[in-house]
């Protein structure tokens, strides 16, 4: 549920969105409210329904594990707040720790710069600098090395205290290159660093390829169907997709067959009914 089954709010409707801004997600996502398009967002996916579906399998296994110790089952109650609040992860901690609630940074990141966007000649693309020997080289890989020499950005502290001086200079640095070539120089310099990919460009890469993250099936009506493939690599029991997905009553019968025992005559009776 939204809320889950007890507290003052069990009752309340609860759909993603609201739990995104009631969970403290949206207040640390979008830009700087000081900057042009400030303000929360949310996620592009219904991050709590999502996550809360992985955390309740997780609670699944958890019980089963009990089950098979104790022969006992047990009652789950999965709420989106709460999973919401619990997945904030370090921007809990840091709130937590200092009692000052943490205030979005768009695509740049609070303690570290330059690690954030840009934008290339033909897109953009993401530039991570850990440490102020990255900074060195992504600045001497785009022509600028006396940058890393110059007091107010040759220290990872600076850069932070002088970011508004220096994310200009760096942007007008990396808009003359494309995105190819400035991942192909980073790269090679060893500056972490990935394009923002459209999701036609996701499912065309050739590491999403090579995962098997894309899979095309055969379909009755259909021809091929093109579906997204297990992100779970395991040894011993690999997930595989063997099947399209079913038509509407394509398995009525195996079921009712195969698995409830019911004769042929029965089913052909719960047809005539229109039951089935």
């Amino acid at each position: 549920t939204g809320f889950g089954q007890t507290g003052p709010y069990a009752q309340r409707p609860g759909y993603d969105f609201i739990i995104q801004g009631m969970g403290g997600f949206m207040s640390l996502t979008g830009e700087r409210d000081d900057l042009p398009g400030g303000g929360p967002q949310k996620a592009g996916v219904a991050i709590s329904d999502l996550m809360t579906g992985q955390y309740a399998t997780i609670a699944v296994l958890a019980a089963l594990a009990h089950r098979d110790r104790t022969g006992e089952g047990q009652y789950i109650d999965m709420a989106l707040l709460d999973v919401q609040v619990s997945m904030l992860a370090n921007m809990n901690t840091n709130y937590l720790a200092s009692g000052v609630a943490p205030k979005r940074w768009g695509n740049a990141h609070p303690n570290i710069v330059p690690y954030q966007t840009f934008h290339a000649a033909d897109g953009w693309i993401i530039v991570a600098v850990g440490n102020d020997g990255q900074f060195r080289k992504f600045v001497t890989a785009g022509g600028r090395p006396e940058l890393a020499d110059d007091p107010r950005f040759a220290t990872n502290p600076q850069r932070v205290a002088h970011r508004d001086a220096l994310v200009p200079i760096l942007a007008e640095m990396v808009l003359p290159r494309t995105r190819e070539q400035w991942i192909l120089d980073l790269e090679r310099a060893g500056v972490p660093c990935g394009p923002i990919n459209t999701l036609d460009e996701v499912f065309e890469n050739e590491q999403v390829l090579a995962r098997g993250l894309r899979v095309d099936l055969p379909h009755p009506t259909g021809g091929t169907v093109k579906l997204v493939g297990s992100p779970m690599k395991m040894s011993a029991t690999p997930p595989e997709a063997l099947r399209h997905p079913p038509l509407l009553g394509e398995h009525t019968d195996v079921v009712l067959d195969e698995t409830l025992g019911y004769s042929a005559e029965h089913i052909a009776a719960l047809r005539a009914k229109g039951v089935v």
